[in-house]
Protein backbone atom coordinates (compact mmCIF):
# COMPACT_ATOMS: atom_id res chain seq x y z
CA UNK A 1 0.00 0.00 0.00
CA UNK A 2 1.14 3.53 -0.77
CA UNK A 3 0.21 6.45 1.48
CA UNK A 4 0.46 10.17 0.90
CA UNK A 5 -0.69 13.13 2.96
CA UNK A 6 -2.37 16.04 1.19
CA UNK A 7 -2.67 19.48 2.77
CA UNK A 8 -5.87 20.93 1.25
CA UNK A 9 -5.51 24.35 -0.31
CA UNK A 10 -8.07 27.08 0.32
CA UNK A 11 -8.76 27.19 -3.44
CA UNK A 12 -9.98 23.57 -3.27
CA UNK A 13 -12.98 24.45 -1.12
CA UNK A 14 -16.48 25.08 -2.40
CA UNK A 15 -19.08 27.65 -1.36
CA UNK A 16 -20.09 25.46 1.61
CA UNK A 17 -16.54 25.33 2.96
CA UNK A 18 -16.02 21.67 2.06
CA UNK A 19 -13.29 20.29 -0.16
CA UNK A 20 -14.92 20.32 -3.60
CA UNK A 21 -15.89 16.88 -4.89
CA UNK A 22 -13.96 17.38 -8.14
CA UNK A 23 -10.69 17.69 -6.23
CA UNK A 24 -10.58 14.02 -5.25
CA UNK A 25 -10.12 12.79 -8.81
CA UNK A 26 -7.06 15.05 -9.07
CA UNK A 27 -5.68 14.03 -5.66
CA UNK A 28 -6.21 10.35 -6.42
CA UNK A 29 -4.43 10.68 -9.77
CA UNK A 30 -1.47 12.40 -8.09
CA UNK A 31 -1.31 9.61 -5.51
CA UNK A 32 -1.18 6.97 -8.27
CA UNK A 33 2.33 8.20 -9.19
CA UNK A 34 4.06 5.34 -7.31
CA UNK A 35 1.99 2.90 -9.39
CA UNK A 36 2.97 4.76 -12.57
CA UNK A 37 6.64 4.40 -11.55
CA UNK A 38 6.27 0.60 -11.59
CA UNK A 39 5.73 0.91 -15.34
CA UNK A 40 7.84 4.00 -16.11
CA UNK A 41 10.35 4.70 -13.31
CA UNK A 42 11.35 8.11 -14.72
CA UNK A 43 7.73 9.04 -15.60
CA UNK A 44 8.80 9.70 -19.20
CA UNK A 45 5.54 10.49 -20.99
CA UNK A 46 7.04 9.53 -24.39
CA UNK A 47 7.21 5.95 -23.09
CA UNK A 48 3.91 5.98 -21.18
CA UNK A 49 2.26 2.54 -21.21
CA UNK A 50 -1.04 3.18 -19.42
CA UNK A 51 -4.54 4.44 -20.09
CA UNK A 52 -7.51 4.86 -17.78
CA UNK A 53 -10.58 2.86 -18.74
CA UNK A 54 -12.82 3.94 -15.87
CA UNK A 55 -12.81 6.01 -12.69
CA UNK A 56 -15.42 5.83 -9.93
CA UNK A 57 -15.67 7.84 -6.72
CA UNK A 58 -17.91 7.35 -3.69
CA UNK A 59 -18.34 10.06 -1.09
CA UNK A 60 -18.78 8.89 2.50
CA UNK A 61 -18.21 12.01 4.63
CA UNK A 62 -17.43 15.70 4.30
CA UNK A 63 -13.86 16.93 4.16
CA UNK A 64 -12.82 20.30 5.47
CA UNK A 65 -10.13 22.86 4.80
CA UNK A 66 -7.44 23.16 7.47
CA UNK A 67 -6.97 19.45 8.19
CA UNK A 68 -4.67 17.09 6.28
CA UNK A 69 -6.10 14.27 4.19
CA UNK A 70 -4.34 10.90 3.97
CA UNK A 71 -4.67 9.04 0.67
CA UNK A 72 -4.24 5.25 0.68
CA UNK A 73 -3.50 3.58 -2.66
CA UNK A 74 -3.70 -0.18 -3.25
CA UNK A 75 -4.14 -2.64 -6.08
CA UNK A 76 -7.51 -4.37 -5.80
CA UNK A 77 -7.58 -6.47 -8.99
CA UNK A 78 -5.08 -7.85 -11.50
CA UNK A 79 -6.27 -8.89 -14.94
CA UNK A 80 -4.48 -9.90 -18.12
CA UNK A 81 -3.69 -6.37 -19.31
CA UNK A 82 -5.66 -4.31 -16.79
CA UNK A 83 -5.70 -3.73 -13.07
CA UNK A 84 -7.72 -1.76 -10.54
CA UNK A 85 -6.23 0.88 -8.28
CA UNK A 86 -8.38 1.31 -5.18
CA UNK A 87 -7.93 4.50 -3.15
CA UNK A 88 -9.33 6.01 0.01
CA UNK A 89 -9.16 9.54 1.43
CA UNK A 90 -9.16 9.81 5.22
CA UNK A 91 -9.46 12.91 7.39
CA UNK A 92 -9.34 12.83 11.20
CA UNK A 93 -9.77 9.04 11.25
CA UNK A 94 -12.86 9.10 9.02
CA UNK A 95 -13.00 7.59 5.53
CA UNK A 96 -14.34 10.44 3.41
CA UNK A 97 -13.97 9.22 -0.18
CA UNK A 98 -13.15 5.93 -1.88
CA UNK A 99 -12.59 5.25 -5.53
CA UNK A 100 -11.28 2.89 -8.14
CA UNK A 101 -9.38 3.57 -11.34
CA UNK A 102 -9.30 0.81 -13.93
CA UNK A 103 -5.90 1.06 -15.61
CA UNK A 104 -4.91 -0.73 -18.80
CA UNK A 105 -1.41 -1.36 -20.09
CA UNK A 106 -1.53 0.00 -23.62
CA UNK A 107 0.71 0.15 -26.66
CA UNK A 108 0.11 3.54 -28.25
CA UNK A 109 1.88 2.65 -31.50
CA UNK A 110 -0.27 -0.40 -32.24
CA UNK A 111 -3.29 1.03 -30.36
CA UNK A 112 -3.81 -2.28 -28.55
CA UNK A 113 -3.70 -3.52 -24.98
CA UNK A 114 -0.57 -5.25 -23.77
CA UNK A 115 -0.44 -8.11 -21.30
CA UNK A 116 1.07 -7.41 -17.89
CA UNK A 117 4.50 -9.04 -17.65
CA UNK A 118 5.33 -11.35 -14.73
CA UNK A 119 7.67 -8.68 -13.30
CA UNK A 120 4.99 -5.99 -13.45
CA UNK A 121 2.41 -8.35 -11.96
CA UNK A 122 4.76 -9.17 -9.09
CA UNK A 123 5.45 -5.48 -8.42
CA UNK A 124 1.73 -4.66 -8.42
CA UNK A 125 0.96 -7.68 -6.23
CA UNK A 126 3.24 -6.24 -3.53
CA UNK A 127 0.65 -3.47 -3.09
CA UNK A 128 -2.49 -5.61 -3.37
CA UNK A 129 -5.31 -5.51 -0.86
Amino acid sequence: MFTQVIEPRFSETDALGHINNTVFAVWFEACRTPVFRIFTPDLNVTQWPLIIAKVTLEFHAQTQYGENVEILTQISRLGGSSFDVYQEAWQNGIKCVSGTAVMVQFDYQSQTTKALSPDIRAALQQHAI
